[in-house]
């Protein structure tokens, strides 16, 4: 190569010099329009996944009841295997969901600062709002707990899908003509029947019984425990 295709000093400087910022208001405008589509879109994905783990959860409830009590010669467990398989969906569905939450937390940030901002002023603007997202950007942090988000998902939808098993369990164990070689009888007698029908292979039925009680104690409590007034769940009543 010679002399005068050589790269100079300048040009390698030039090559390895970060992207230049935008310094006007019309290339920050249009840099914080580029980056609000880039939110929604990872916010839409997220979202998206969620719902597909609440409809396969859907599926597995009307499939598996479908099949308990359509016929008696389908065992009471089919019931608790579906209790087993929405509660795993609902872990995965929970994990999804704080991911979500930091995507939705940033769009929310953008909407209510800037861009309602600019279609209406108001005085009492916080000044740093820009300062959460940066932070959100360089140091990226889930803004609730597992806990959190699995109770949250348990009030919105899961609750009820639990109640629908709980349901039909409840009348699987005690209509001896759903059950494989029980009587033709249309309802069970004595609380004692229902407790010897929900026997599962080598556990009694009381055993069984205690613990669907205690798996759905856990349900009612996350059904009734009411988020804290904090992020942007605070602002407005329209969210997930």
């Amino acid at each position: 190569m010679s002399a005068s295709q050589a790269p100079t000093a300048l040009e390698e400087n030039i090559e390895r010099r970060a992207p230049s910022l935008p310094i006007t208001s019309a290339e920050k405008s249009n840099m914080i329009i580029h980056y609000y589509r880039g939110e929604i879109g990872r916010m839409t994905s997220w979202r998206d996944r969620i719902d597909r783990t609440t409809n396969w959860a859907i599926t597995v409830v009307a499939a598996l009841l479908s099949v308990s009590l359509s016929t008696s010669s389908s065992h009471h467990g089919v019931v608790l295997f579906a209790m087993l398989l929405v509660s795993l969906l609902l872990l995965i569905e929970a994990r999804r969901y704080r991911f979500f939450d930091v995507y939705r937390a940033r769009v929310r940030k953008l909407e209510r600062y800037y861009f309602a901002q600019a279609l209406y002023p108001e005085s009492d603007l916080e000044p740093n709002w820009a300062e959460a997202i940066a932070k959100s950007l360089r140091h990226p942090s889930f803004l609730m707990s597992y806990r959190e988000a699995l109770y949250r998902r348990v009030r919105r939808n899961y609750s009820w899908m639990y109640l629908i098993l709980l349901l039909a369990w409840g009348l699987k164990i005690s209509t001896p003509k759903l059950l494989p070689d029980g009587e033709q009888a249309d309802v069970v007698f004595s609380w004692r029947e229902a407790v010897e029908n929900a026997a599962f292979g080598p556990l009694p039925g009381w055993t069984v019984l205690a613990g669907v009680v205690v798996f759905y104690g856990f349900v009612f409590f996350a059904s009734l425990h009411q988020a804290s007034d904090e992020g942007e769940l605070a602002h407005g009543e329209v969210h997930v």
